[in-house]
């Protein structure tokens, strides 16, 4: 099985570090991450990188909500965003930040190069402005009134209920969600990128044909390149936008803001979607830092004859396939390969929602189910198109258990007792070559293909198929019947040789989806790192190691305790203010407000929850009335802590059923989280069942 190695670049977009990752989020990484590594198993000269997404606004709000400095919440993030993708077995070569020196120096690269080119032009425009915080504000800061529909809460581009687009000063009773007064007018120079001087360039480029030579000797870049592989759904919608005239792109923003100032424009900072991309060629560059071996010009030279791909959600394509080629294109960079485009994840057929404990935080999953559960059902789910995907918890329970655990797994620990037992560890040195053979070509022919084509659903079901295959092979064979037949040594040794080796065909299939499990296979087989050669070689007259359990079956209490706790979590983040990852709700009168009943309640009992991470089970007295209250608040209190103490609970809150019994109100809690959570009140001669005004 020739194969002639391949030099390939490949990048996930940036993830934001204003919060923590989602399973949303992962939809994205776990498709890179799979690729990634068939192409590793092929043998190619294959790198991944990324970085964290680290300018702009909400970085700069954020920071100011916690009392900290913008540095400080990015490098804090950046550990816990590398932590949830190590977890996840995400094996980035390199990830970086684009708050670096590589990103500052080839942002100010790339903006000087196309301002000497003529591409930057200034021009005064009118912006809203928050007089009390003294900044101007993104159309997301600011929510009112939909000009259109009057909708209420609707932000300053788009209104979610009747889809309209507008300006945010077309917007009715306009209000800054960073301090709620009112926006006012105000001008100021802004730097734009002149992408219709690319036009021409954007239009032959979306069509897949050949720039002219002409017209990369005028922009600086003398190799020719032909365009990039485009999804067909993104190619139409490319057409759209560059058939009509190409608007000039605003790059510069205001200060106060978190980012690189423009060079010679003294308070204008870079837009973060301008050095946001340019984080692909910077962690790259750093990259290649710690490796002497490697060029950084052999993978962005523009006469770079690599292959770079870009993974990306479909929501920000005009970003990678308009304003991004045409930086690239005229600061003398090469463009890329191809841009693949994913839809978006919903789990049980709905938007991922906080209050039904759906919006699942990466470590929340973590906390409770196997990272290779997920990656196996994405894998299931993914094609090569941008449609949105679903997680239904049902199906991914039931598949989980049936594919890997009732088919993959079940193969080794039907066999491997028998070669350990009866044949000291050792495989036979036959096996039944017909039905090898079967899976090897499937593999040569069918599945290495789909995951090239990252048409991974197709390849889990050849995969799921040659499983069932092998499964029946053994059943038929019934190696346990002939374990107990006089002189059926020589039989069930092959039978158990042939069932391993099939095993290990379908971990070698699996391993860019399932690589821990692969690595624990490759003990068990006493065996180097699979690579893709290796189909062919069957494993004979070898002695392997004594078989362990690979994996372990979905249980659905903790599908259930994971929703719990991501409710639990949505809760507790109240408890912080808003955040602006996690909008002000809609207004309330102060009527409203004032028909929550807050009382002061005695604990007189506490104690564990069987079954909950975060719960404590509470029986407070409001005065002569008990009630029986369920609070997420287990990191932060022991139950004897907190016999005894006084609390403020919602005494008029609607009764809620929940799974360890009914909840009669809520507990009051304030603070970040985690161990600091406060619930206590201070005992200042107040009584059970008082009212707190």
């Amino acid at each position: 099985m020739s194969h002639q190695a391949r030099k390939i670049l490949v990048t996930s977009a940036l993830p934001y570090a204003n919060g923590p990752i989602h399973i949303g989020h992962m939809v994205e990484y776990i498709q890179t991450d799979i690729w990634v590594r068939f192409q590793k198993m092929r043998g190619n000269e294959c790198y991944y990188v990324c970085a964290d997404d680290t300018h702009g606004t909400a970085i700069m709000l954020r920071a100011e909500q916690e009392g900290i400095t913008p540095e400080a919440l990015i490098e804090r993030v950046h550990g816990e965003h590398l932590q949830d993708f190590s977890d996840f077995h995400i094996g980035f070569d390199h990830y970086h930040s684009t708050h670096s020196k590589e990103n500052k120096e080839l942002s100010e690269l790339i903006y000087k190069r196309q301002r000497d080119a003529g591409h930057i032009a200034t021009r005064t425009i009118k912006q809203a402005f928050d007089a009390e915080k003294q900044m101007f504000l993104p159309d997301r800061y600011i929510k009112g009134e939909c000009p259109r529909c009057s909708a209420d809460d609707q932000y300053g581009d788009n209104c979610e209920k009747c889809g309209a687009t507008y300006g945010s000063f077309e917007l009715k009773n306009p209000v800054s969600v960073v301090s709620g007064t009112v926006p006012i007018k105000k001008e100021s120079v802004h730097y734009f990128f002149k992408l219709g001087d690319y036009q021409a360039m954007l239009s032959e480029w979306i069509a897949g044909t050949t720039v002219p030579q002409v017209e990369r000797d005028i922009l600086g870049c003398p190799q020719s390149s032909v365009a990039p592989t485009l999804q067909p759904e993104i190619s139409n919608k490319l057409r759209e936008w560059v058939d009509d005239e190409l608007r000039d792109w605003d790059i510069s923003r205001d200060a106060p803001y978190f980012g690189f100032e423009i060079p010679d424009a003294p308070g204008k900072y870079f837009y973060v979607w301008l050095d946001a991309p340019i984080g692909y060629i910077s962690s790259f560059k750093s990259f290649c830092e710690t490796q002497p071996d490697l060029d950084f010009d052999d993978y962005w030279g523009c006469d770079s004859e690599a292959e770079l791909y870009h993974f990306i959600g479909k929501d920000i394509i005009n970003f990678h396939a308009l304003f991004w080629p045409a930086m690239l294109q005229g600061a003398g960079f090469r463009q890329p390969t191809a841009i693949f485009a994913h839809g978006f994840l919903t789990v049980n057929g709905q938007k991922m929602s906080k209050s039904r404990g759906t919006f699942i935080a990466a470590k929340t999953y973590l906390d409770h189910l196997n990272p290779e559960y997920l990656r196996y059902y994405f894998a299931a789910k993914l094609g090569s198109g941008i449609e949105d995907i679903d997680l239904n918890l049902e199906d991914f329970t039931q598949r989980v258990n049936s594919d890997l655990v009732g088919k993959v797994v079940n193969i080794a620990s039907r066999c491997a007792g028998f070669i350990t037992k009866r044949f000291d560890g050792n495989l036979g040195h036959s096996l039944d070559s017909m039905l090898y053979e079967t899976f090897v070509n499937r593999g040569i022919e069918v599945i290495g293909e789909c995951f090239e084509k990252r048409e991974y659903s197709k390849a889990i079901r050849e995969i799921m198929e040659l499983a069932d295959q092998a499964n029946q092979y053994i059943a038929d064979k019934a190696p346990w019947v002939v374990a107990k037949q006089e002189g059926g040594e020589t039989e069930l040794h092959e039978i158990c040789t042939t069932g391993l080796n099939l095993f290990r065909l379908l971990i070698l299939f699996l391993k860019p989806v399932l690589p821990q499990t692969a690595r624990q296979t490759e003990h068990f087989l006493n065996i180097s790192e699979l690579q893709w050669r290796d189909l062919e070689t069957p494993l004979l007259a070898h002695k392997i190691n004594k078989y362990k359990p690979l994996m372990t079956r979905v249980e659905k209490e903790k599908i259930d305790q994971m929703i719990e706790d991501s409710k639990q979590k949505s809760v507790v983040s109240m408890t912080t203010g808003p955040l602006i990852d996690d909008p002000i709700s809609p207004e309330i009168t102060f009527d409203d407000f004032a028909r929550v009943d807050l009382r002061i309640a005695k604990i007189i009992k506490a104690e564990h929850v069987d079954g909950a991470r975060k719960l404590l089970q509470l029986t407070l007295d409001l005065g002569g009335e008990k009630r029986n209250v369920f609070a997420g608040i287990k990191s932060a209190y022991a139950p004897e802590d907190l016999v005894g103490k006084l609390t403020v609970m919602v005494a008029n809150l609607v009764p809620r059923k929940m799974r360890f019994g009914l909840s009669e109100g809520m507990v009051l809690a304030a603070g970040p989280g985690g161990k600091d959570l406060w619930v206590l009140h201070p005992d200042s001669g107040a009584e059970p069942g008082m009212r707190v005004k």
